[in-house]
């Protein structure tokens, strides 16, 4: 049963400044019907909605007994926040390029130099989603993920899975990937991936209530089972439409959102939008970047390129640049088409609303 839904605008992304509810000068708005919609149940299992532009939160609502303060599982969305960390990593000085063979970092498993194939493994193939691993999640053909969960180190796991493809040539979507990830912030840094998060990403955001997902050697998940409030899920999304800019503050380089979100990768035979199965919009072409996604959102008034983070079950970070624009869904949609319904939301309610404002 829906729960009672709260709404909060001008609430600046660092600090508050006033809490009232959503100004709705007419009865008949686009978002006063996407509100409506949400709370008769036509968009089933939606936990949050937060739209923020510029530096303001317009909308903040929660539905179906979440809160604020309710923790999220971000799922695979929290694979584009390990793109930052990397990105970070770079920028420090810890990692010297997205080139750099993953073996340098693991000279205890000596069979990673001497596999003809994983000794071309690179920072970069695993980003794209090219490691060549025997694994693949898209499709549900081959999910490693399972069985890694099952091991007490899930880095050494992913390491020894064997390479069926040169790394770079195919793309499988595996959370086997950003997992070694873990591992390489580990030993690039010396510090584990939640010390290093927190020190450099987390702290300067002011984000400080979360809970990470760990093995049982201290490697912290990077490809999902990451606890966060969707309040916090969109500063992340707003530091990456600001160009790595928080609060006057450079936290990333604008090198690196750039090249990490430069999404040329074809997703094959897939458009999110299509998988939605709405009417209001045309299903574009899905493409992959270093663990963000874009896609067009096109309907017969306008066309919008999105970049976004995706999350099984409708974890989304949505980034407009165009329309200054980051919103944020949380859902409870696994195993269903309908966690794409927020597709079918930015195109039918979002973009128009901001579209007319702008």
């Amino acid at each position: 049963m829906i729960k009672k839904l709260l709404f909060s605008i001008f609430f600046s992304l660092g600090f508050i400044t006033s809490f009232a509810l959503l100004p709705v000068k007419r009865q008949d708005s686009l978002l006063s019907k996407l509100k409506d919609s949400i709370l008769s149940n036509h968009y089933p299992k939606i936990h949050s909605l937060l739209i923020a532009r510029e530096k303001n939160l317009l909308m903040e609502a929660y539905f179906n007994g979440y809160t604020r303060d309710s923790l999220h599982d971000s799922r695979s969305s929290f694979k584009s926040v390990t793109s930052l960390l990397v990105g970070i990593a770079i920028d420090k000085g810890f990692i010297k390029n997205v080139d750099q063979k993953i073996y340098e970092f693991f000279p205890e498993y000596p069979w990673l130099k001497e596999d003809p194939l994983k000794k071309l493994l690179t920072i970069r193939n695993l980003l794209e989603m090219k490691s060549g691993l025997d694994c693949e999640e898209f499709d549900e053909t081959k999910d490693c993920e399972d069985e890694m969960s099952q091991t007490d180190n899930w880095v050494k796991y992913g390491l020894g899975i064997k390479m069926i493809h040169k790394p770079g040539e195919i793309w499988s979507y595996t959370s086997v990937d950003p997992m070694i990830l873990s591992g390489v912030l580990r030993r690039a840094t010396h510090m584990t991936v939640m010390k290093f998060a927190e020190k450099y990403l987390f702290k300067p955001l002011n984000i400080t209530h979360y809970k990470w997902s760990t093995d049982s050697s201290g490697n912290g998940m990077t490809a999902g089972s990451f606890y966060i409030r969707p309040v916090d899920m969109i500063k992340l999304g707003q530091l990456v439409k600001d160009d790595g800019v928080w609060n006057g503050k450079m936290v990333i380089s604008k090198r690196w959102i750039q090249q990490s979100t430069d999404c040329k990768i074809e997703i094959p035979d897939f458009s999110y939008m299509q998988t939605s199965r709405t009417k209001f919009a045309y299903p574009q072409q899905a493409y992959y970047g270093f663990y963000w996604y874009r896609e067009m959102i096109k309907t017969d008034l306008f066309k919008e390129d999105v970049l976004f983070a995706s999350g099984n079950g409708g974890q989304y970070i949505f980034i407009i640049k165009r329309l200054n624009l980051t919103v944020v869904f949380t859902q409870g949609n696994y195993k269903t088409f309908k966690a794409k319904q927020a597709f079918e939301i930015l195109a039918k309610y979002i973009i128009p609303y901001f579209i007319s404002k702008a």
